[in-house]
């Protein structure tokens, strides 16, 4: 009797690590341990505060064209005299017989001056003019004419669009815009061409150029 005893005790026992066993390797097979909340927690924190952090690009606050409004200007008299203009300070200037030219970035500043027998018109830029720079100018374009009024008196106002030369260094064009404001007295045409990127918002520069405008 002792004996059998001892074999069902064994038994028992042998049936219990069994159990055991596959008690263990079932824990083992469904994967690793779920991750604690503290570092579960700390993942999702790190993830939020990186898109928060991600602020959108800045908005521009002055358009590629645009004058500065602090801008300071300085009066332009030809050499032969007979009028004077402001024209934006520290431009560059460049200069050919009749003609005297302010650039800086995409804005640009023309002068031309010329002997004519009569006043230009409403009707005569429209046609003549207008018909030679759809010559000059690329992909000229929108002629608009009238005539207006600046502190030296009437003057006819060209409003028109055309492409910019390409630069030189990254041959970048611009489509610009364009001013010509035609002013006569005595024999003498002054022909003031402002210019600047589409949609640069210079309309107070402009103002400025156009009504300092006088003759002498």
């Amino acid at each position: 009797m002792a004996r059998v005893r001892t074999v069902r005790s064994l038994g028992v026992v042998g049936l219990v690590l069994a159990a055991a066993v596959t008690a263990g390797c079932s824990g083992s097979s469904s994967g690793p341990p779920a991750a604690s909340p503290a570092s579960s927690g700390s993942g999702s924190t790190s993830t939020s505060t990186a898109g928060a952090s991600a602020a959108p690009a800045p908005t521009e606050s002055n358009p590629p064209g645009d004058i500065p409004d602090n801008q300071a200007y300085v009066a332009f008299r030809p050499a032969g005299g007979g009028f004077t203009v402001k024209v934006p300070e520290g431009w560059a200037r460049t200069g050919q017989g009749g003609t005297t030219v302010f650039t800086d970035k995409l804005n640009r500043v023309e002068i031309a001056t010329a002997s004519a027998s009569s006043a230009p018109t409403v009707a005569s830029v429209g046609s003549e003019v207008v018909s030679r720079l759809r010559g000059q100018v690329p992909k000229f374009d929108g002629p608009k004419v009238s005539q207006v009024n600046r502190h030296a008196g009437s003057a006819v106002l060209l409003k028109y669009q055309g492409d910019s030369a390409a630069d030189p260094v990254t041959g970048k064009v611009v489509r610009d815009a364009f001013e010509r404001y035609a002013f006569y007295r005595q024999g003498h045409e002054v022909d003031l061409t402002l210019s600047g990127p589409v949609n640069a918002d210079n309309v107070d520069p402009w103002r400025i150029v156009t009504d300092s405008f006088s003759w002498k």
